[in-house]
């Protein structure tokens, strides 16, 4: 029924398809016609005017005692003073400060300062500015003795206002042992106290020619036994503002606190604490092998801005303290000679470093949070409320020399490093990087000090191990305080908390 068949193929040509015709051809243009041609107009025309000078105009503050103005001011002085009072209540610019001089993009160095006759024998072992922010000083002195101090050290000042030689100070004082560290009084801009490597504590007046010293600790059984690490002044309690007193820390464990008596010309020891290795957390003391209740050395000290009373201290063994005046721990053994009893200030350990601190820091912006660094190479920020730290930074980069808040941004701190760098942290940018990272030590040494300056706040200042100084002027960035920075560091402080 169905069956295989083959038929023709069936072909079916394209009709769209059509075979294109390739043709070459050329065209050319008419030649194109150029000329140079020179010209050259000048007209040249001087005139001279002069115009007649004016006399003076003499200004007179005009009176007028009309019943009018009497009556116009009377009725808007109600309105003027409730407004002005309003004013004063108003936080609307908390924190604003006009900038009168030129927007700066970047972190700079303007001055570089040493003391020829010095030839870099010395390091630079304290850095202070005065009361106006006009003048820096610097103390010249050693902080690797092996021994009892033969070094001749020098305290020097440069005023940064003016024109100023950086090999050249305005003034220079001499020493008889290596200034350890230095500290202007905060309200009189010519009077600065040193601590020196033979535990004595000396006050001086730069304004004076002849005899500059102004009074002295001595050395005797109230003094201290060994170099004087830091020293800071404090407000007398009961002068009301108007007298300030010196505390004083070192290695022999004593926090001391002296009146000056400028009559005499002494420094007069009014109160004085020790602290003991009792207060180093129970860990700590079984891994270092502490037996007993001895003095621990004390390498830094630090007030709290609101309390006065509150100060937190470092150590050698690594240990943190929060203290206080009003504290009343354990006395000093028998072997430490003192007209004044000496007691333990310490109400509170935090986790130590793992190595002598070397930099503690109340926060200005936060009761709570204090900055610290050490021999451990992290900067830590640590809380009031509790014991370990809330942030902890490794730059990684050595030894953290010293660590300071910035007075102006409450979230900008920078430290210095054994190989020689000035770090810059802006939490607000950043937890973990420094937002600038600067070569601040002469040929890589390390940079032991560091100092804002409270009056001109684009102003740091950092001292190397080669004796040399650098001014840097900071960014205005760094300078100029952001919105909510404050409520971002109450954040962090809050973290604690959680």
């Amino acid at each position: 029924m169905f069956a295989d068949e083959e038929l023709d193929s069936v072909e079916f040509k394209s009709t769209w398809k059509k075979e294109r015709s390739l043709k070459s051809s050329s065209a050319q243009t008419s030649e194109i016609l150029t000329d140079e041609v020179e010209v050259q107009s000048i007209h040249r025309v001087n005139v001279r005017i002069q115009t007649e000078e004016e006399p003076e105009k003499s200004f007179h503050i005009g009176h007028d005692e009309s019943k009018e103005l009497q009556e116009f001011l009377q009725r808007v002085e109600p309105f003027v003073s409730k407004q002005l009072d309003k004013n004063i209540r108003s936080h609307a610019f908390d924190g604003y400060e006009v900038n009168w001089r030129e927007d700066a993009h970047a972190v700079t160095c303007i001055h570089t300062l040493s003391h020829a006759a010095l030839d870099g024998e010395l390091q630079c072992t304290g850095l202070s500015w005065n009361s106006t922010g006009s003048v820096v000083a610097v103390a010249f002195g050693r902080f690797d003795h092996q021994d009892w101090c033969t070094h001749k050290s020098m305290l020097c000042t440069w005023n940064v206002d003016r024109t100023l030689n950086a090999h050249k100070p305005v003034a220079a004082i001499d020493l008889s042992s290596c200034l350890m560290c230095i500290a202007f009084h905060p309200k009189k801009p010519a009077i600065i106290a040193g601590g020196n490597f033979n535990g004595e504590i000396v006050i001086w007046d730069l304004s004076r020619e002849d005899e500059t010293i102004v009074a002295t600790s001595g050395i005797g059984d109230d003094s201290h036994r060994e170099p004087v690490s830091k020293l800071r002044w404090i407000e007398d309690p009961s002068s009301k503002g108007k007298k300030y007193n010196i505390v004083s820390v070192s290695s022999d464990g004593k926090i001391l606190i002296w009146q000056v008596n400028r009559r005499k010309g002494s420094l007069e020891l009014a109160e004085g604490f020790v602290l003991l290795t009792e207060s180093m957390p129970r860990d700590l003391k079984r891994k270092a092998r502490l037996g007993g209740n001895t003095e621990m050395g004390v390498t830094c000290i630090s007030y709290a801005h609101e309390d006065k009373s509150l100060f937190v201290v470092g150590s050698e063994s690594g240990g943190v303290f929060k203290c206080s005046m009003n504290a009343r721990g354990s006395a000093a053994g028998a072997n430490i000679q003192s007209s004044v009893p000496l007691r333990s200030p310490v109400t509170f350990s935090f986790q130590p470093h793992h190595g002598p601190v070397y930099a503690v820091d109340c926060s200005p912006y936060h009761r709570n949070l204090l900055l610290s660094c050490g021999t451990d190479t992290t900067a830590r920020i640590y809380s009031m409320l509790q014991d370990k730290p809330v942030l902890s930074i490794e730059p990684g980069l050595g030894y953290l020399f010293a660590a300071k808040w910035s007075p102006v941004r409450p979230l900008v701190f920078a430290v210095v490093t054994g190989e020689g760098l000035l770090l810059i942290y802006d939490l607000k940018t950043s937890k973990i990087n420094p937002v600038y990272t600067l070569q601040a030590g002469t040929d890589k040494e390390p940079v032991f000090t560091l100092e804002f300056n409270q009056n001109q706040r684009q102003l740091l200042a950092t001292g190397d191990g080669a004796g040399v100084v650098r001014v840097w002027q900071l960014s205005d960035e760094l300078t100029t305080q952001g919105a909510r920075e404050i409520e971002s560091l109450a954040d962090i402080a809050a973290s604690a908390l959680d």
